[in-house]
């Protein structure tokens, strides 16, 4: 981890930005420098901010403070993110980071698909830089704004008819039937995923939904390999959003680690069936890389969806993984 204090000054300076820009595209500058400075690359997070610098758009207007009583009316509504923002930075001023969070988790968790799934991912960013070291203002600051941004967002997939699963986390996303319609951005296609397959339903004990999840995260991070050309920006969430749940486990109370695997089972196979091509493909990569290699060409890229798979295909760290995200740096658009 970054002990520089490069990333507290980067998430300094974006805090006077807003979640999103064009009132639907996600900020994605906290998630990536926070990729970067924890992956040894805190030297290029400035350079990189630089660059994205104009896709930020100034934070937006608060409409009515969000207050205990009344949260409830304000939950999912994307015109109060400024409102949720600063009702977390007051939670997280008077009380512990851990007890916000295992207070918000189980009411968040519902509606973790909406804002494309980004909101609980910058959450995951936000929690690990808390677990691995001091909980510094910009790093609270930044976990408010990522629990705000997600229940702003916040919208629920529930009631979906159940599919015939499989046993591994592998084959039931080989199982996710695609949609017939695939029309219009992620709510549209959202609102038209009807049944998912069943996967770990039965999983009630913490230390197995751990497994389970990081069998989840492996699986969708090597699947992107062979799948990713269906949408090379939207199937890295299938892996980004599950690793962003596993990520907070540690912060967690062990009795939500169970919910936590279903919720995030549901978004990767969600989005595997809003996104994923009819069939895949080969891919082998061009020889044997490092992480480190692998870390350089996703920095020299530079998309911000790119930096993200790659630091998730690190957690993994399997040769897959790392082919998944040199196939990610192929397919994608670099950051100019």
């Amino acid at each position: 981890m970054d002990t520089t204090g490069t990333l507290d000054e980067a998430l300094q300076r974006l805090h006077v930005s807003g979640p999103e820009r064009f009132g639907r595209l996600t900020n994605h500058a906290p998630m990536a420098v926070e990729a970067l400075a924890a992956n040894g690359q805190a030297a290029a997070v400035h350079r990189w901010l630089d660059l994205y610098s104009s896709r930020l758009e100034e934070f937006p207007a608060g409409v009515a403070p969000v207050t205990d009583a009344d949260w409830a009316s304000a939950l999912g509504d994307p015109r109060r993110a400024a409102d949720w923002i600063g009702y977390f930075g007051r939670e997280l001023a008077e009380r512990p980071w851990r007890d916000v969070l295992a207070l918000w988790w189980p009411r968040l968790l519902p509606g973790m698909y909406g804002g494309s799934t980004h909101p609980v991912i910058r959450v995951g960013h936000a929690v690990r830089t808390l677990l691995a070291g001091e909980g510094t203002g910009p790093r609270l600051t930044e976990l408010a704004h990522g629990l705000g941004y997600w229940a702003a967002r916040h919208r629920p997939v529930t009631g979906l008819p159940p599919v015939t699963g499989a046993d591994s986390a592998a084959a039931a996303l080989d199982a996710v039937p695609p949609l017939a319609d695939r029309r219009g951005g992620f709510p549209d296609r959202l609102a038209r995923v009807g049944r998912l397959p069943v996967w770990a339903a039965a999983v009630t004990d913490p230390a197995d939904a751990h497994h389970r999840l990081t069998e989840l995260v492996r699986a969708a991070t090597h699947r992107y390999a062979t799948h990713g050309h269906g949408d090379a920006t939207m199937l890295v969430h299938t892996a980004t959003a599950p690793n962003a749940v596993l990520r907070v486990l540690p912060a967690l109370p062990q009795a939500l680690w169970a919910p936590s695997l279903q919720a995030a089972w549901t978004a990767s196979a969600a989005v595997t069936a809003m996104y994923a091509p009819d069939a895949p493909v080969a891919y082998v990569p061009p020889g044997p890389v490092t992480p480190e290699e692998v870390l350089e060409q996703a920095l020299a890229h530079g998309d911000e969806h790119v930096i993200k798979l790659t630091d998730t295909a690190l957690d993994v760290g399997d040769e897959r993984a790392l082919a998944a995200a040199l196939r990610a740096v192929q397919l994608s658009e670099p950051l100019r």
